[in-house]
């Protein structure tokens, strides 16, 4: 068994690359301001509104425009030098922030505005994802790609999840939610100052040179029968749209009002709450990382996800808040180990000039059913009641991602990664 320090090197290896250190450094930056932003966007929200469907409004607000921003930037991204993309998106959210902070420390802030802040917020990490996604094979070579997905899984939980909604509710508590926004709104710029110093732009040149004498629709439509060829990716998408339409608008909307209108928590329970799901996420990620990834790896993406969606009844079932922290724990974790899976076997077995286009069919399809799921939770709950939802969503979600794994060659994929493997492999036997 290798020693700590020699992990250590191989999860941080992929770092040892300056673009993709740099394009990380932006990242946990503007990471850590979403973390900070869920906890002030809620809890503004809840300021002016003291019912679910306002904070719903709002989530239908950022994922409606979202969807249609991928509609088109996964082309983009394939056609486009990728870090013009993330800077645009960074540039962009960073305006729209640093208003709204503006509005809500003048004490002039409605709800429309946070509304308006929500589209403008959507957009931007629609256009930014898929080209995020995949400018990280241009980045470092294959045989680190595991490892940056690990990473991933570790930072992006550390400063979403941990830091920022930690941080977060202690901006609020000293100086209100408008020093919060502020905070996310500098975070932003660090990230687009950070993805100005990157210096890899071949990659995406040869991209758009190959694209050449084609139109857009044209591209799009060979991402998609890309994705109808093969189980793994259609099976995959199809269903993690039910599943994110079954839990993710209870998740999102549901949990900041049984810790603020139930338990009777504050804005710091709450980010406690979120960050201890980002220290499950964390810890899977070095487990995954140290250990590696199984020889059925999609197989076992599956299996997490299955028993995360089942733990999101447990919200439904907890009476403190030091049971919703251990919940989210296990929700997260779980989550995260199946996420370095995905990734991974997308990088693996999607050309390079196909990257940007699955994954913006990933991101699309997959939250295609957020506007509905958001819309619908409110009244669902008013009508069974919030813990009741929670259950129902969370049994439900598990069948759906059980079943999945059972689609006709669906676990092909795992004979399929194994192949794809074996060159990187054997060209580092000792």
């Amino acid at each position: 068994m290798p020693d700590l320090p020699a992990r250590t090197a191989s999860l941080l290896a992929p770092l040892r690359h300056r673009d993709f250190r740099l394009l990380w450094i932006g990242a946990c930056a503007s990471l850590a301001g979403d973390g900070v932003y869920l906890i002030a966007l809620a809890w503004q929200a809840y300021t002016l509104s003291h019912t679910p469907t306002a904070l719903a409004m709002l989530g239908v607000c950022a994922t409606v425009p979202q969807l249609l921003a991928l509609l088109g930037s996964g082309v983009l991204s394939d056609r486009v030098e990728r870090r013009r993309i993330l800077l645009g998106a960074d540039v962009i959210r960073f305006v729209a922030v640093l208003v709204v902070a503006v509005l809500v420390m003048s004490g002039q802030t409605h709800m429309w505005q946070l509304a308006v802040l929500s589209v403008v917020y959507g957009l931007g990490a629609g256009v930014a994802a898929p080209a995020f996604d995949a400018i990280i094979p241009d980045l470092i070579p294959h045989q680190d790609l595991q490892q940056a997905n690990v990473l991933d899984q570790f930072l992006r939980p550390a400063m979403l999840r941990l830091g920022g909604p930690a941080l977060g509710g202690v901006l609020i508590a000293v100086n209100g939610a408008g020093t919060a926004f502020l905070f996310d709104a500098m975070t932003f710029l660090v990230s687009a100052l950070c993805v100005w110093q990157m210096g890899a732009r071949r990659r995406a040149v040869a991209l758009s040179d190959s694209s050449e004498g084609t139109s857009l629709l044209a591209d799009a439509f060979a991402g998609v029968r890309f994705v109808k060829s093969r189980t793994w990716l259609w099976g995959t998408l199809a269903s993690t749209t039910v599943a994110y339409l079954l839990f993710m608008g209870p998740t999102e909307v549901l949990l900041p009002y049984l810790v603020k209108e139930v338990l009777h928590g504050t804005a710091s329970d709450f980010g406690i709450i979120l960050g201890a799901g980002g220290v499950g996420a964390i810890a899977a990620a070095l487990i995954v990382g140290q250990m590696g990834l199984p020889r059925r790896q999609l197989t076992f993406m599956y299996l997490c996800w299955t028993v995360a969606a089942l733990a999101v009844a447990g919200y439904g079932l907890a009476t403190a808040g030091w049971q919703l922290m251990i919940i989210s724990l296990v929700i997260n974790g779980l989550e995260a180990a199946g996420v370095v899976a995905w990734a991974t076997t997308k990088q693996l077995l999607v050309p390079a000039e196909m990257l940007g286009r699955v994954s913006s069919l990933d991101w699309f399809i997959s939250i295609a059913g957020l506007p509905v799921s958001y819309a619908l939770t409110a009244p669902v709950a008013a009508l069974i009641g919030a813990q009741t939802t929670f259950i129902a969503a969370g049994v439900l979600c598990a069948g759906v991602n059980f079943a999945a794994l059972f689609l006709p060659h669906m676990r092909d994929a795992d004979g399929a990664l194994r192949a794809a493997q074996r060159p990187t492999l054997q060209g580092h036997a000792r």
